[in-house]
């Protein structure tokens, strides 16, 4: 049941005015964009040199969430967002691509999102919102497992991870592995100018501007809008990649020291916090030939001209709002899917994308176009995810703390970064309360659904003193093997090689300093706590790690 006035209630308290139940009501829309393995500082207003205005100027107008958090790759936090649940509950304790024999065919591992929860669409549909998606799916690859199928009115989707930027891997005739859809339907041909991001970005502006005619303009809309960017393969329009040329010559090991200096200065570092040390498998820069510079400055040089199209793109989108009416209207959330992807070509991806290399042109004068196949390595994704430690692909900060802020109609300005911990799971409650759509609901339709366990901000927003979670409030995590547990200001972390280490995650965010022999009961206090966890959510560990970068 909708709560009438609850969003123009907060706005009206968040800047001061009385609420009063005789003002004209009007729901909110949500714009909600996701970057694909986005470094945690790539953007400027989190520290980074990339060229990314709108999206800085949408984070600095609203609050910054220096303590957000997601599963540590890709579709788990696809699913946690749109479910509003832990990934294990919604279909994906672990990615499809990666089941293990011993997970194969088991409750919580079929590989895409379970018809017993229901999705933010799905809820939102319900409450009688329009819902539109452009981009990457990654929950489901048949007809009933569709975003078309799963509450969103109008969707153009890519269904796998990943593909090749430019669309040259669409056509089945000639040997195309991804799947495109749109409104459910498959689609065998792309525009023979497709780029992911400007393609995605151009289908939710058409549904956007379709709203009017289809006599929905006075109906509120969720857009979901999912880049595949700056996911490998490295591949950007060459005009983006000479923006960038000779940028980076000086290597990953200075850019992480500026970068880290900036966050600093911007407040979303806190004086004094160490900065793990990197494991670069590659060495430090100054160890590379000369060679070897010479590419990987290259690599880093197409990764940034993706970021700043991405930008571009949003910029797009936000165009499109104003031009429509509808911007000052709608709530604005941005989020990094994990951590900087660290996996190398060469050596850690070697095996898993010798497939795709095959016949790649990566020679250097190739380097980001569409028959180049490249990835940009641990010592830049460590660069992006500083102070913290690892990237993607682990329960550490590195794989999990990712970059996110929330913007836009009623979202109050907030200098500095908020560094609370917050779940990606918790924005399907926020949106929910915000819309005044029932988040408790367990009936969507003519379907029985599991409860929603993350968390409404909506308290929070009014009141930043207000916590989302209490210093009591535990939360757990696992994939691949990688396991977590936070409580307060302590964090459990097991980064895939069975051994637990203990943080004190408020004073020491990088994880430097293992205190479980300091803090023994509280060690095994937590890791009970985690047990008990994995029994209430059905973890079931990998036979074996089947990805670590």
């Amino acid at each position: 049941m909708i709560r009438r006035f609850l969003f123009l209630a907060l706005t009206l308290v968040t800047i001061g005015v009385p609420f009063s139940a005789t003002a004209t009501e009007r729901r909110p829309n949500f714009l909600v964009i996701v970057a694909d393995d986005l470094g945690y500082s790539d953007l400027g207003a989190f520290g980074g040199e990339i060229r990314t205005p709108h999206l800085d100027r949408l984070a600095l107008a609203g609050i910054r969430l220096a303590g957000f958090h997601t599963a540590p790759t890709c579709s788990p936090t696809r699913s946690m967002l749109l479910s509003g649940t832990d990934n294990h509950l919604a279909g994906l304790g672990t990615m499809a691509e990666m089941i293990r024999p011993n997970q194969k065919d088991q409750p919580g591992y079929e590989g895409y999102l379970r018809s017993d929860v229901a999705t933010l669409a799905e809820r939102l549909s319900a409450g009688g919102y329009q819902t539109l998606f452009s981009g990457k799916w990654h929950l489901g690859l048949t007809p009933e497992q569709d975003p078309h199928a799963r509450g969103f009115a109008r969707s153009f989707a890519l269904l796998q991870g990943g593909h090749n930027h430019f669309g040259t891997d669409a056509d089945p005739e000639k040997g195309g592995r991804a799947t495109y859809t749109e409104q459910g339907e498959r689609l065998t041909r792309l525009p023979q100018d497709f780029y992911s991001s400007d393609y995605f970005a151009t289908r939710l502006v058409d549904f956007i501007g379709e709203r009017p005619a289809a006599g929905e303009r006075e109906r509120p809309f969720f857009a979901y809008l999912a880049f595949t960017a700056p996911h490998w393969p490295l591949q950007a329009p060459p005009e983006d990649i000479a923006r960038y040329k000779g940028r980076y010559d000086e290597g990953f090991d200075v850019l992480r020291e500026r970068r880290l200096a900036r966050q600093r200065e911007l407040g979303i570092l806190a004086p004094g916090v160490a900065a793990h040390t990197p494991r670069n498998r590659d060495g430090s820069w100054d160890s590379l030939t000369a060679g070897q510079q010479r590419l990987a400055a290259r690599n880093m040089e197409i990764y940034a001209a993706m970021v700043d199209r991405l930008d571009q793109n949003v910029g797009r989108v936000i165009e499109a709002l104003r031009a429509a009416g509808e911007l000052d209207n709608t709530v604005i959330i941005f989020l990094a899917d994990n951590g900087a992807e660290a996996l190398d070509v060469e050596t850690t991806g070697a095996e898993m994308l010798a497939g795709a290399l095959k016949g790649a042109d990566n020679g250097f004068a190739n380097r980001g176009a569409a028959t180049s196949y490249l990835t940009y390595g641990a010592g830049w994704a460590q660069a992006a995810t500083a102070p913290s430690w690892l990237t993607k692909g682990y329960q550490s900060e590195g794989g999990t703390r990712a970059v996110a802020f929330v913007s836009g109609f009623g979202i109050p300005r907030r200098g500095g970064a908020a560094t609370e911990y917050q779940s990606v799971a918790d924005i399907a409650p926020t949106v929910l309360e915000l819309a005044g759509v029932d988040a408790t609901a367990t009936r969507v339709g003519d379907r029985t659904v599991r409860p929603i366990t993350g968390r409404s901000w909506v308290r929070w927003l009014r009141d930043p003193r207000a916590p989302v979670y209490g210093h009591d409030d535990g939360v757990g995590a696992e994939l691949f093997g990688s396991r977590a547990y936070r409580r307060g200001e302590w964090k459990l972390t097991d980064i895939g090689d069975g051994t637990w280490r203990l943080f004190n995650i408020a004073r020491d965010p990088g994880e430097t300093r293992d205190l479980s022999l300091a803090e023994p009961e509280r060690r095994t206090e937590l890791v009970e706590a985690w047990v008990s966890y994995a029994k209430t959510v059905g973890v079931i560990l990998p036979d074996s790690v089947p990805y670590r970068p």
